[in-house]
Formats: C-alpha cells, structure tokens, sequence
C-alpha cells in the first residue's frame, strides 16, 4: 500500500529541489545588503553578471575587478526610480574558494528626494473633460511623497493614453519634467498635456470579404461613425474579427490619408478562412474512457453568415451527435437565436441513460463577457439507474446567466468564471413531472509569488419537487464523482442510494475544490489539490465525500494534458485512483 503523506511529502521536496534560484552552480555569486523588496530586485538586476565574465568554467577576473569598480554607480542608478539619489554604496570582491568569487555589496539608502511641488495640467479642448480632470486629482506624486519614478512615468502614461482613448488623437506633452535640487532633497514636478482637437470615427470601409452581408460585418465594429476615436476601439474591432473564426488575416487601420479636421475613418482590410471545416479529435479521459470527435462547421449558410455545427462523439461511455443552427443577431457579436438537436447514449457504472432532445435558444450579451440566455428545451429520456427502468417527457424552459473572464484561454495565470441557471417544468406544459431547479457554478484563478497560482472551483444545486425523486431523468439528477468532481471517486458514483444500496443521484448537490500550482520551465506545471462534495436530497442528511492527492500538467497550443494521483478521505479504507485528461484536435 502506497503512503499517502510520503508520497506528498517526497513531491513538496521534489518542487523546493526544482526551484531555480535554490541551486546554482555560478562561480560568481552577489549579495546586496541594505535594501529589499522591489528595490532589491532593481539592484539585482542592475549587478546581473554579463555571459561573457566566465568561460570554460573559468572566471575572467580582469573584467570582474572592472565591474566591482562599477558596480556601485549601478547600484546608485538602480535605487533613483525609488527616490533614493544619495544612497553610499560599498562593494567588496571576496575569493570564497579556488576560482569562485562573491561580489558583496552594501547598501546605505540615505535621505530620499521629496517632491516639493507638483504642477500637472490639462490644456486645450479637452482641459475640462472630467476623466482627465479625475486622473489629474488622483495624480500619485504631491507635495511632500517620496519621487518614485515609476509612479510618475505611469501616471503620466496614463494620462495620455485616456486623452487618446477619449478621441483627442493629437494629445502630446509640451511639458514634462522633474527638476531635482542641487542638493539632492527636494523636486519639482512640471507636467503639461495638451489635448489638441477632439476626433471622431468617420465612415468604416470593409473589403475582402464579399461572401459576407455588409450589416453582418459591421457587427463587428466596437464603435460607431460619430464616437470619440479611440485606438483601443481598433484594437477590440480587430479582435473581435479574429476571435470570430471566420478570417485568418485582419488589418484594421485609419486612413491616415483621409483625416478631416475632426473625424477619421477606418478601413478594414480581411482574407475569410474557408467556409467548411471539418475537424477530427481523439482523447481520453478518467470519466469517458477513450474518445473520438468529428466536427463539421460551416460559417456562412446561404452567405448570411449562418452557422451550422455537426459533432459527433464517440467514447466507451458516452456517444452522441448533436446539429445546431445558428443565427447572429443584428446588433452584437454575442447576441443570437440557436436550434439544437440532440441524440446522446451514456452508459456508466451508476445509469444507463438514452435521450432525444430538442432546443431553441436566444442569447444577449450584457458586456464584459456576460452573457444571459433564455432557453426552451423538449427533452425525452429512457434510463435505468438502480433498480429502476423508466422514461421521463420534459418541456423545460430555462434562464442563463454566465460570466468569463481570463488572461489566456490555453493557460490562463488569473481570471474567472460563473454561471447561474434557473430551470423548471410543470405538468400542465406537458411535461411527466414539476420541478424547479437553481444551479450555480464558478471557478477562479489567482496568481501568487514564485510562479504559484491558486485555482478554486465551486458548484452547487438545489430542486423543488412536486413528484418523486424517482421520476426525474439522470440527466436531470444530481450525482458527484470524477474528473471535475470530487478526485479519488469515480465518474458519477457518489449521491443518494436506494434500498439495494446503489447510488441513484440526488435532488441537490454541492461541490468544491482548492488546487495549488506551480508553474516549471515553459511548458510544465504540477500542483496538490483538496476536493469535497456530494450529491444528496436533504441539507439534514448531507455528507460530503472527500478527496486529495498531486497531479502533473503538460500545457500544449490546443489546452493542457494532465495527470493526477488522488486518495479517498475520511473513509475506512481509502482508495488511490488516476485521473487522466488530454485531448488532441488532428
């Protein structure tokens, strides 16, 4: 039997092994004393020790005495974004054994330069505007503040960037400078910008895509003729162009040329990829076994820019085929009206499960990644779960809302999802049973020092029922267990269970998960992870089943592959198993 805490405790020591800047080899090493945080990190990188200083293995000394002479001006250099212009700065160049050398520096910060007066202003056509009137009061340097550099280049950045954004293309800085006392104790701040002309988009010109309907096109468009120009708008144009799939070149440009005394226009320049794709997949996973997926697509039905999408899927315990048809709605990328259909056979340990469903849908985006979706869905179902064989008739309509936002979608370092779904029938819809059920989901990833990161996961469900438990359908029940449920469990197998002691599902169900990583070299990363969740009918009755364990990732362009190793919790005897989850588009 393997032991869990060794085998967690040989993986921790194995990270702290490969950990970069706990081992090295250099035979030049440098120590600063004196200072800290960011400030140590720019002397740091100030005293970095040029490639060239060691040869063979071999220290050049000639040029690592001329750097210790250097050294100090570098290190003064180094702590002036900070304020700290009369720093004292010592060095001393010690032989610690036969050819390897450490270069100790240190550090007597001194007085920092206080700013003894700040004139920042707005002049010209946009001098009254109120954003940059805010960012001109929360302006970070003030009469007595500590002269941080860094927080008056970004400011200052800032501040034009916004007069830009807010249409004043022509905004520059007539003024900008920091005059420091002879001294060296005080400084005075000067900052003038001057807006210039206020311009707005003019008329948009889209070429090279003629296949497409010109309204269909300037869906696209984040911005409309007569709206302060704003490069930033060109560059969610453009991205909205290329997130959409459909053009595999897009230039959005202004035409420079064409300015008028106030207004720009755009030219849009696009090369549409093909039409029809069909794309071949193959995976496997812990939940699914073996996979196989075929998508065909096609972007542009009868050249109005329709979609239709046809998956087929095919795993040891899961088939299906699915068609949808989309239509774009007139207004916004994301707003649309969508038909699915459809045909699923899923045989697990827990159920066997065969449906049929029908679905129409209208989404409308509410902005920053949110989405809203009503839904009405005809579902028919026969099943077998316990000792039970039956079929179930649903009309369910349904609400969606939905939320995402992330830095990267392949390996994203920080962001988060949600989503919430409240869905419901009744007999007189012509459906076999009533119910009303409120589903919640979400997930988030915080970064954290050393190239660690923190992702959670939550998931929860609750239902009102005016029949048995025993007349919902397995798709409509709740169950835990599995790859993205509670690890060391398999798919499906955790929930409520029925005189016979088989699991059956649950009316409600809660689930959580905290998992640390860390990120190794470019394209590895492994983490420890702590699950807990449970399917279950009453909040009196709940238990929650637990799992832990450690898992490797190996990240690639299409997403990430990944192995963990989990152990049951909290049971009589505890079981290890393997989660494995990859996925491969051909």
């Amino acid at each position: 039997m393997i032991n869990f805490r060794t085998v967690t405790t040989a993986f921790f020591l194995l990270w702290l092994a490969l950990v970069p800047y706990a081992w090295s080899a250099d035979p030049i090493q440098v120590s600063v004393e004196g200072v800290d945080g960011d400030m140590l990190e720019n002397v740091e990188a100030a005293l970095l020790i040029p490639p060239g200083f060691v040869r063979d293995g071999k220290v050049d000394l000639l040029w690592l005495r001329l750097f210790d002479r250097q050294a100090p001006e570098k290190v003064k250099m180094a702590l002036q974004p900070f304020g700290y212009y009369k720093a004292g700065v010592t060095t001393t160049l010690e032989t610690v054994a036969p050819g390897s050398y450490l270069l100790r520096v240190k550090v007597v910060q001194g007085t920092p330069v206080l700013v003894a007066n700040a004139h920042v202003a707005v002049v010209g056509v946009g001098s009254k505007d109120e954003t940059l009137q805010e960012l001109l009061k929360a302006f970070p340097l003030k009469k007595g503040d500590v002269l941080l550099q860094n927080s008056y280049e970004a400011a200052k950045a800032a501040l034009k960037s916004r007069a830009v954004e807010l249409g004043y293309h022509g905004a520059e800085f007539s003024r900008h400078e920091i005059r420091i006392s002879r001294d060296k104790s005080t400084a005075s701040i000067e900052l003038l910008l001057e807006t210039g002309p206020e311009y707005f988009f003019n008329v948009t010109t889209i070429l090279g895509a003629p296949e497409y309907p010109v309204r269909f096109l300037r869906r696209y468009l984040a911005y409309k003729p007569g709206e302060p120009f704003s490069p930033a708008k060109l560059n969610e144009t453009q991205l909205n162009f290329i997130n959409s799939d459909r053009f595999k070149e897009v230039i959005v440009s202004p035409e420079r040329d064409k300015v008028g005394e106030s207004d720009i226009p755009v030219l849009v320049q696009l090369k549409p990829s093909p039409n029809r794709r069909l794309r071949l997949g193959g995976g496997y996973g812990t939940d699914t076994g073996a996979r196989f997926t075929g998508r065909y697509r096609d972007v542009n039905i009868l050249h109005l820019g329709h979609e239709l999408q046809t998956e087929l899927y095919i795993a040891e315990r899961l088939q299906g085929l699915g068609i949808g048809y989309l239509i774009p709605g007139a207004r916004d990328i994301n707003n649309s009206t969508g038909v699915q259909f459809n045909l699923q056979r899923e045989d697990v340990t827990t159920y066997t499960s065969r449906l049929i469903s029908l679905e129409v849908n209208r989404s409308r985006s509410y902005g920053s990644g949110r989405l809203g979706t009503a839904y009405l869905r005809l579902l028919q179902e026969d099943f077998t779960i316990g000792e039970q064989k039956s079929g179930s008739r649903l009309v369910l309509p349904g609400l969606v809302f939905s939320g995402r936002r992330y830095d990267d979608l392949i390996r994203p370092t920080q962001g988060y999802r949600y989503a919430l779904e409240l869905r419901g029938t009744h007999q007189f819809l012509g459906s076999d049973t009533g119910l009303l059920q409120f589903l919640a989901e979400g997930s988030a990833i915080f970064p954290l020092p050393w190239r660690f990161s923190l992702f959670t996961r939550g998931k929860g469900a609750i239902s009102a029922l005016n029949d048995p438990l025993s007349d919902l359908p397995p798709s409509i029940r709740f169950f835990a267990g599995g790859d993205s449920s509670v690890r060391g469990y398999s798919y499906q197998s955790l929930g409520p269970r029925d005189a016979s002691g088989k699991v059956i599902g649950g009316k409600n169900l809660l689930a959580g998960t905290l998992e640390l990583h860390r990120a190794f070299f470019n394209d590895w990363g492994f983490s420890t992870f702590f699950d807990t969740g449970n399917a279950f009918n009453s909040f009196s009755s709940i238990r929650l089943y637990s799992g832990a364990g450690i898992g490797a990732h190996y990240y690639t362009r299409i997403g990430s592959i990944n192995l963990y190793l989990a152990r049951q919790i909290g049971v009589t005897d505890p079981a290890y198993r393997v989660h494995f989850t990859m996925g491969l588009e051909l």
